[in-house]
């Protein structure tokens, strides 16, 4: 029985050596591109392009040299969490009262009513007491008062003068009608 000679060698074992090799990278190829599969699927959230990265890398070796030059730098995963942190963050600075501007990212308080920096309105005031409001909100949390309905009118007692007759006050403040000699 003749074995094949591959590459035409005829020494029964350096041709063994040489179908070893063969089946090495065969092997290393085909876990390539599960591996190439794999990652592309930790790291890349479209189907369709973890599709066409597994079958770039079906091209011998240079397809997962490529797949490792342009794939994404860290797994979805790490994202998620880093995205998850920031929110644990902007939630944590809510609660010490860090807030910023939603127009222009300025750090404001809580009880500004205007930004400072981009003058746009955050807050309405109450119509009562005058304390800012959450746009949320239904009923004043410092006065008790509805938003909806308008402040009641403070009314004034005004003071009336006693009325004088204009006769009166220009002889009371005349310094000729004051002196009796000029009277005739």
């Amino acid at each position: 029985m003749l074995d094949p000679a591959v590459f035409g060698i005829h020494n029964s074992s350096v041709n063994l050596a040489a179908n070893l090799v063969i089946l090495f990278l065969v092997v290393v190829w085909l876990a390539l591109v599960y591996w190439t599969y794999a990652d592309a699927r930790r790291r890349i959230g479209d189907p369709m392009l973890v599709g066409c990265a597994t079958a770039a890398s079906l091209f011998p070796f240079v397809g997962t040299i490529i797949y490792m030059i342009v794939r994404p730098p860290e797994y979805l995963d790490d994202v998620r969490e880093r995205e998850l942190e920031m929110q644990a963050a902007e939630a944590r600075l809510a609660e010490l009262g860090y807030h910023l501007c939603p127009h222009c990212d300025y750090e404001v308080e809580k009880d500004f009513l205007r930004c400072p920096s981009c003058m746009r309105k955050l807050k309405d005031p109450c119509r009562s007491c005058g304390k800012p409001l959450d746009p949320a909100w239904k009923i004043c949390p410092f006065c008790e008062a509805e938003i909806g309905e308008q402040a009641p009118t403070a009314t004034r007692r005004t003071r009336r003068r006693r009325e004088v007759p204009l006769a009166e006050e220009a002889t009371a403040t005349s310094p000729v009608a004051a002196d009796p000699r000029t009277t005739s």
